[in-house]
């Protein structure tokens, strides 16, 4: 009886198909549409009956929102957006991709809203602003009223730029439901019908087993360099390589790690919105640089350079989203370490100007050493750093008096006496 009882709820289980969870955090750029097209494709062919996207986004760009909405809405598997964890939120991009779901779920403490259209790399006057928000407005609308979800917040949070949290969201018809965390979720999916190209499915997700998509290597990477500090931080790096190796010649590490730097640099440019100026004013900055040290100028090459460097980094993505600016802090840093650097390299260079020379005939100036012989204007024999050499002077010096080098000529020095003569 209880085998049979046992054997029964295995092939339940067995029969229940498993559900696909991916997780995506950060900015919605290429690496991130690239990513989640990849996890639809993998939970079609996978047998998938669900799968769910947890989702904490910022926002992103336009194109690529665009992609993943395209996909979600011809996807051939349920998808759902998942709002999660506590904290997170899915603004401005997050908002038209969450919409676009077939089951949109939050996490208390969990937001969204915020879908204005910014201008990215470039600035837009009023008429083109007006284009643009009628076209963001007309896109969402369309993806609220597929999904049956508010149209009117859904204009609202493209125009006024509303939020809402997540108990909020559910009550307004923005999202479906609210869920604790995912084991909760799929209690709460089971047995919901939703429609799927005309027809109706009921998800089967209690005590379905849920299989982790995760990023690969090559994703995570790309995505990190999608970061607007790591470009600008590789931009700046690939600038010192290449000083460094042009510094000197044949070192051949510092250009190589400059070479890729800049290139991976130039990969993250293509995703975000780069102002040339900025990266032109860098590049001055870097001339600027390496001129104080082949021209003393006294610094101001130098904070030339600082100002630069500066300017350079504000203009270098013309944007008003934070999240696609650099930090104050990365700009504090390197401008900082770069200052302190060519500002050490310079004082260093004047030190080493206005060092008394070691070697040589200007070497010997001020050295004292002992009279071999009477030292008379017509010359005489001094012992001097070990060695022997002719000197006159001025007035007469005895042999064995100490003496003290005060100029040449040709291989002839001048000294004079280094202690008063003994008074009688």
């Amino acid at each position: 009886m209880y085998m049979w009882a046992t054997l029964l709820l295995v092939t339940q289980l067995l029969s229940v198909p498993p559900v696909d969870y991916a997780e995506v955090e950060g900015i919605i750029g290429p690496v991130t549409a690239e990513f989640i097209v990849h996890a639809i494709d993998r939970a079609e062919q996978d047998g998938a009956g669900l799968l769910i996207i947890g989702l904490d986004t910022p926002g992103g760009l336009d194109p690529s929102m665009r992609i993943i909405v395209k996909r979600i809405f011809n996807a051939r598997v349920p998808i759902c957006i998942y709002v999660y964890p506590p904290g997170a939120r899915a603004a401005s991009a997050g908002v038209f991709i969450t919409m676009a779901a077939h089951i949109a779920a939050m996490a208390p403490g969990t937001n969204i809203g915020a879908a204005h259209p910014v201008a990215m790399g470039q600035q837009m006057d009023s008429t083109m602003a007006e284009k643009v928000t009628n076209d963001a407005v007309a896109y969402i609308r369309s993806i609220a009223r597929k999904r049956g979800r508010n149209e009117a917040w859904a204009e609202r949070a493209v125009r006024e730029s509303v939020s809402l949290p997540a108990k909020d969201a559910v009550d307004q018809g923005v999202v479906d439901l609210l869920a604790d965390n995912l084991e909760d979720l799929l209690k709460k999916l089971d047995g919901r019908a939703i429609a799927m190209d005309g027809d109706t499915i009921t998800l089967e997700t209690k005590g379905a087993e849920i299989r982790r998509i995760r990023m690969g290597l090559r994703e995570r990477i790309l995505s990190i360099l999608a970061n607007p500090n790591v470009a600008y931080i590789l931009l700046v790096l690939g600038f010192y390589g290449l000083f460094f190796e042009l510094s000197n010649p044949g070192a051949i590490l510092p250009g190589v790690l400059g070479a890729i730097s800049l290139i991976l640099a130039f990969y993250s440019f293509q995703t975000l919105p780069v102002n040339y100026a900025g990266v032109l004013l860098i590049v001055l900055a870097m001339i600027l640089f390496i001129a104080e040290i082949k021209i003393q100028s006294h610094g101001m090459l130098a904070l030339g350079g600082g100002v630069s460097l500066l300017m350079g980094s504000l203009m270098l993505f013309n944007t008003d989203v934070p999240f696609l600016r650099v930090s104050w802090a990365t700009i504090a840093w390197v401008l900082g370490l770069t200052l302190l650097f060519f500002f050490v390299v310079v004082a260093k260079g004047i030190q080493a100007q206005r060092r008394k020379p070691t070697t040589g005939l200007e070497g010997m100036i001020g050295l004292k050493g002992e009279a071999k012989t009477r030292i008379t204007p017509q010359g005489g024999t001094v012992l001097v750093h070990g060695e022997l050499w002719r000197a006159i002077s001025q007035t007469e010096i005895p042999k064995g008096a100490r003496v003290i080098v005060k100029g040449y000529e040709g291989m002839t020095l001048f000294v004079e006496p280094s202690e008063p003569p003994p008074s009688s």
